[in-house]
């Protein structure tokens, strides 16, 4: 990125360049407010920037894709689930999870009943 030096703002950089038509981007007293949607001066005649604007889009031809030489194979058909065995896996791994809350949380109140025990004894 390059700083901008000597008296210039840093807004500069973003600036249009001067076209050297000097009535280009000043405003008069008389001028009314600019359209909707546009934030700078109006332009007073013409394109100022000599830019035409996009140009035309003309359609692709008729074959322009190209030739399709291999046909992917059919997708495979998955294995069916055991819903049942699913179910009494998941049951099986709640059961292992509510254990090890419990556990974790006899540990936790055995730890705070020493604790207290000492503050108060």
């Amino acid at each position: 990125m390059t700083t901008p030096s000597g008296g210039s703002t840093p807004d500069d950089y973003w600036r249009r360049p001067d076209t050297g038509d000097d009535a280009v981007g000043t405003t008069s007293e008389n001028d009314g407010p600019p359209p909707a949607g546009q934030t700078g001066p109006a332009p007073t005649g013409g394109t100022s920037s000599g830019y035409a604007g996009p140009p035309p889009s003309v359609p692709p031809p008729a074959g322009w894709r190209p030739p399709v030489h291999l046909q992917p194979a059919a997708p495979r058909q998955l294995p069916p689930q055991d819903m049942v065995g699913l179910d009494a896996a998941e049951q099986r791994s709640q059961r292992v999870t509510y254990g090890f809350g419990a556990a974790a949380g006899v540990v936790l109140l055995v730890l705070l009943c020493l604790l207290c025990s000492r503050v108060i004894f």
